[in-house]
């Protein structure tokens, strides 16, 4: 049995449990998901995931309740992990707004709200490094990445801009997977 904690200081918790879940039957796996509101919790899981929301407040909530080092402390481990929009941003080296306190974990420059105001929000069949067949994917005031580091793979674009990311053990994507019943994003973060 594996356990999967899901970074729930806000955004998409529940959609991203059940995905995880779906995903994990998919591989023949058993997971337990665990939501994470307090420190102590992500050393305990195999898998873990941080969604979307504000990227400033999640920041602000994983530094103020001391869960920002553990999160670093298990990419560095090379455990999976996946982080979808602003999950994202938080995860990044750069997501250039000083109000966002980055884990650094990614090694990317994020563009905040890169495809406009809630009102732009689309949906795209995207073509992703890693899936045999085009994934529906989910943009809500999404971010895009401006730069990559030389180590991290680039596994979709939207737009002709990068939306979907891998450095190592870490995914990361500018959409929302959760919001689809098609769960191999978490797939291949998790079980691939």
């Amino acid at each position: 049995m594996l356990t999967a904690g899901v970074i729930a200081v806000q955004g998409d918790v529940s959609e991203h449990a059940d995905a995880i879940r779906r995903a994990a039957d998919r591989h023949g796996e058993s997971v337990e998901v665990r939501e994470i509101r307090e420190p102590g919790i992500v050393p305990e899981c195999d898998l873990l995931l941080m969604p979307g929301g504000e990227s400033t407040t999640i920041s602000r909530l994983l530094r103020d309740e001391g869960i920002d080092d553990e999160i670093r402390q298990f990419a560095a481990d090379g455990k999976p992990m996946l982080v979808t929009c602003a999950g994202l941003i938080v995860a990044s080296s750069d997501a250039k707004d000083e109000r966002v306190t980055t884990l650094d974990i990614l090694d990317v420059t994020v563009d905040r709200n890169a495809f406009g105001r809630q009102k732009d929000s689309f949906e795209a069949h995207l073509d992703v490094e890693g899936l045999n067949s085009p994934f529906p994917a989910v943009f809500i005031r999404a971010p895009a990445v401006d730069e990559v580091g030389e180590n991290v793979d680039v596994l979709a674009t939207a737009k002709d801009r990068v939306v979907a990311v891998r450095e190592g053990n870490v995914v990361g994507t500018a959409f929302h997977p959760e919001l689809t019943e098609d769960s191999r994003i978490h797939g291949l973060a998790f079980f691939e």
